[in-house]
């Protein structure tokens, strides 16, 4: 099965490409801010970061509609705030505050926002997988025409359960797109080492499942193969996969010193495949921003990045009654 790559880039206005620059600054400048947090001892625990995997989510979010849903893995704030949700809220989860979306008890790895269709933020490896199928289950159920985005990276992909759940999905023909972040690295072992498949997106095909590998550094790419995914769910085809090649820029968490790939090799990624700076390269050259337009933004940006740091230090942690709160939940009908 030859590899397919998404080659058409959608038509984007000026407007719209100063969106996804603003949102993908936004996602790097606060997950800058969380490891500068976490230095300070502000944030406990795990903390996974997604610095260069930004167009990943700004692109998939572009295809998206309201009401559509996403379930992602432990390294997460990049989702949340792709889909809307208030940094203030997301920082004082991290810093553990009752200000935070699961009122500091969740922290990073496990918040959600029913508002926003956000359903984790998931600490076992691969374990979103079969939970967005039964999101997508309940979407079908429900004829509502909604559409799930499940998240899982490279390493996630040899875990038994995420081809348990390829076969009931295609079995029901279910409205859920399975997007492989493949950022190259599991924890610290390369893919290349811990998968004999040159494309993870083929394994599908034992199921029947389409789907196709994308440039995960260009944001257009993405949206474009985003759109081409959401169609083919909404029109009852059932589900498709999309394996999008990026790049993390960091450690797997803050503890990961990184000792398994060289500088040289990120630095080369940060030069010459940098996602953010190719859109202000199209902004600049396309006379679509100046280099002071873009330095407002960047300002902006870190305004609210540094309003939510310091409204994660004001918000109170939770009392000790919370500990006993959102534990059980009353079922319609239950006794």
């Amino acid at each position: 099965m030859a590899a397919k790559r998404t080659t058409k880039k959608p038509n984007v206005s000026a407007e719209e490409l100063l969106g996804y620059y603003r949102e993908m600054l936004l996602i790097r400048r606060f997950e800058e801010k969380a490891g500068q947090l976490y230095g300070m001892g502000l944030i406990g625990g795990f903390c996974h970061l997604y610095i260069g995997q930004e167009a990943v989510v700004v692109g998939l979010e572009a295809a998206a509609e309201e009401g559509d849903k996403r379930v992602t893995s432990y390294r997460d704030h990049g989702h949340m705030l792709a889909c809307g949700m208030d940094p203030n809220g997301v920082m004082a989860e991290l810093t553990g505050r009752i200000g935070g979306y699961s009122k500091g008890k969740g922290g990073s790895m496990h918040m959600f926002s029913k508002e926003r269709h956000f359903y984790g933020g998931h600490g076992i490896v691969a374990a979103q997988v079969p939970i967005g199928a039964g999101l997508a289950f309940a979407d079908q159920y429900q004829k509502n025409g909604r559409v799930t985005f499940t998240y899982f990276g490279d390493g996630a992909a040899n875990q038994g359960q995420v081809y348990e759940t390829y076969n009931m999905a295609m079995l029901w023909k279910l409205p859920v797109i399975f997007v492989i972040e493949n950022n190259q690295y599991a924890m610290g072992t390369s893919v290349t080492r811990a998968t004999k498949s040159p494309n993870l997106w083929e394994r599908g095909a034992a199921y029947g499942i389409p789907g196709e590998e994308v440039d995960g550094m260009d944001v257009l790419a993405v949206k474009a193969a985003g759109q081409k995914a959401v169609a083919h769910c909404r029109a009852g085809k059932g589900p498709y996969i999309l394996e999008i090649k990026t790049y993390r820029y960091r450690g797997h968490s803050m503890s990961d010193p990184a000792k398994y790939r060289t500088r040289d090799e990120v630095q080369k990624m940060r030069e010459e495949r940098d996602a953010i700076e190719h859109v202000r390269q199209l902004l600049l050259t396309g006379k679509h921003a100046t280099e002071d337009d873009l330095k407002a933004i960047d300002k902006d940006i870190k305004k609210i990045v540094n309003d939510a740091a310091e409204f994660s230090k004001e918000s109170p942690e939770p009392p000790l009654e919370e500990l006993w709160t959102d534990i059980l939940a009353d079922a319609p009908g239950g006794n």
